[in-house]
């Protein structure tokens, strides 16, 4: 009989998930991820690299054999961390800040650890059960009414982010609404917020089949705050049934992107119940400050809404991504909370939080919040001791909406000119990022304070670069 060759490689067993070396290399990987945290001040907080450099710096196809761990670390020091935008810079101060802390990703290790798909109850029981409990302690930190927790007749799911949150209660008010009209015309269904709220309720709006034109983003003025007036949405509301249409659902912004507006949520649903409209709270970022006895008063009127959704990663401390749902309804014993969101599967992100209230409190996390609001005041009270610089609306929260204008006589053009590149200046030297942003026909630059490492020392080094950045500019003027 003949000897059959084989053409086999000898190589090692394949094991991915080997316990000692998972822990090896898994202390290899914290030690790794603290150095980066520690020497986080040495990047610049804005990536400098252009559209296409990490193609250009790494093979073109993924290796046949292994590589080593400390080979890999060794590119994401000197290719990917080079491309990243640091987002946990103590100098990041641009759009909302995305919170980390050590109890939450302890909590991310534990999820991907036991690697749930807690798509009902059975799949994971202690995923369920702990994502209800969660959701009741966030609930009763906030002071909602029993009306939104599972011990009373509500209850919350954890979505990844605000905009699914939006979709799925867009789809719970437009579905009940065809279901009572019967006539199955969705074309007549009109939806209502301010010209301030995100820009993903638009999208979600058309996802769910509502016409564009009945989309009603309705305008705000900086005398009242840029937050939605009642008797305007009053109106727009009377002026579409007239017209036949069927209002069917209000967002309320609680902390809008641009400046932090409140919309006023008692008077608002009022006007919208009359009409039997679904009014949802969007207090993505905001929310979170109402665990605060001196912030609560924004969700007055809360009992008079239909869903409430806040995002822990913004101001909590959970790192991306975690927006928290509730909603007033009749809950079951058991949950299945694949039916709560538009995907199947669903991650153990409990977990994230649940360590957080444990670990920390929630006088820590109240502390927390106070400082991000403290250190804003800090800065707000720097720019009204220079006069060359304006608050433009009133601080409430976190952020700061100024800018620079030295010389009313300049015209709303050239001041506009003068702040875009003041901006410019003060990003490209990697020390500090902002962002901007335009409402009611006014560019204003946003300091938005909260990421988790900011101290106030790196407020005062971030105005004085600011007021270096104008002098230099003022000189050219």
């Amino acid at each position: 009989m003949g000897k059959i060759e084989s053409n086999l490689v000898n190589t090692p067993h394949f094991n991915p998930l080997n316990p000692q070396e998972f822990r090896k290399q898994a202390h290899e990987m914290v030690d790794f991820i603290a150095d980066y945290y520690q020497n986080i001040e040495s990047y610049p907080v804005l990536s400098q690299v252009q559209p296409g450099y990490l193609r250009a710096n790494l093979p073109q196809n993924a290796p046949s054999l292994p590589e080593s761990l400390e080979t890999i670390l060794e590119d994401v020091k000197n290719q990917i961390i080079p491309g990243m935008t640091h987002w946990l810079s103590p100098n990041f101060f641009a759009f909302f800040p995305s919170t980390v802390s050590t109890a939450g990703f302890l909590g991310e290790m534990l999820c991907t650890c036991f690697n749930s798909v807690g798509f009902n109850w059975i799949a994971s029981p202690a995923a369920t059960e702990l994502e209800m409990l969660v959701i009741d302690w966030l609930a009763d930190m906030l002071k909602l009414p029993k009306s939104f927790m599972f011990q009373g007749t509500g209850g919350g799911v954890i979505q990844n982010t605000t905009s699914e949150a939006i979709l799925v209660t867009l789809i719970a008010a437009r579905d009940k609404a065809l279901d009572v009209d019967g006539s199955g015309n969705l074309n007549k269904l009109v939806v209502y917020a301010s010209d301030q709220t995100h820009s993903t309720f638009a999208k979600a709006c058309k996802m769910v089949g509502i016409s564009p034109r009945n989309i009603r983003l309705i305008p705000t003025t900086i005398d009242a705050g840029f937050s939605l007036s009642p008797i305007q949405l009053k109106a727009a509301v009377e002026a579409d049934m007239a017209d036949g249409l069927v209002p069917l659902y209000l967002c309320v912004t609680l902390g809008t992107t641009s400046t932090t507006a409140v919309d006023p949520i008692e008077l608002l649903a009022g006007v919208a119940k009359e009409h039997g409209m679904w009014v949802h709270v969007d207090a993505a970022y905001a929310g979170s400050a109402c665990i605060c006895p001196e912030f609560r008063h924004h969700l007055n009127g809360v009992e008079l809404v239909d869903s409430l959704s806040l995002s822990p990663h913004k101001w909590l401390l959970s790192g991306l991504d975690c927006c928290c749902l509730n909603k007033q309804s009749e809950s079951d014993s058991v949950v299945d909370f694949k039916d709560w969101q538009v995907g199947t599967g669903r991650r153990f992100k409990s977990l994230r939080l649940w360590l957080i209230f444990r670990t920390y409190g929630v006088v820590n996390l109240q502390d927390h919040i106070r400082s991000d609001v403290g250190m804003a005041k800090i800065f707000e009270d720097f720019v009204r001791s220079d006069p060359r610089f304006e608050i433009v609306v009133p601080r409430e929260f976190g952020l700061v909406c100024f800018r620079l204008n030295p010389d009313e006589t300049f015209g709303s053009d050239y001041t506009e000119l003068l702040n875009r590149k003041l901006l410019d200046w003060v990003n490209s030297t990697g020390r500090v990022y902002m962002t901007h942003t335009k409402v009611g026909g006014i560019y204003i630059l946003r300091f938005a304070v909260g990421a988790t490492l900011t101290g106030d020392n790196h407020v005062v080094a971030a105005w004085k670069l600011i007021k270096e950045g104008a002098d230099a500019l003022l000189k050219t003027v």
